[in-house]
């Protein structure tokens, strides 16, 4: 059974830092592209930041400079370190992962998200 467990949800001030973290389990997770995703306005969620597939990290601009994601494979896990956290940071955070198979999107699962609220 495939789960995505998100974890590292709290209230912290504007500027603060705050370490997400999502464990995988079920399937081979160094073969998934994994995200994290929050809802934005006029669309039901938005990428906030992409690991794996091959290709550099991504990252939402509104995110760039401030968050860094990271997989730790030998523990299942990946990691989103967000640092100088705004108040528009504030949203529920989804754990995504995908399997492409030649480029095509075969598997995909989403944890049940985590909630980050900024606020002073």
């Amino acid at each position: 059974q495939v789960q995505l467990v998100e974890s590292g949800c709290g209230l912290v001030q504007p500027g603060g830092s705050l370490r997400l973290s999502c464990a995988a389990s079920g399937y081979n997770f160094s073969r998934y592209v994994m995200s994290w995703y929050r809802p934005a306005p006029g669309k039901e969620r938005e990428l906030v930041s992409v690991i794996g597939g091959g290709a550099a990290n991504n990252y939402a601009d509104s995110v760039k400079g401030r968050f860094t994601i990271s997989r730790d494979t030998a523990k299942n896990t990946v990691y989103l370190q967000m640092n100088n956290l705004k108040p528009e940071d504030t949203a529920d955070y989804y754990c995504y992962a995908a399997y492409y198979n030649f480029g095509q999107k075969s598997y995909e699962y989403w944890g049940k998200g985590t909630q980050v609220t900024v606020s002073s």
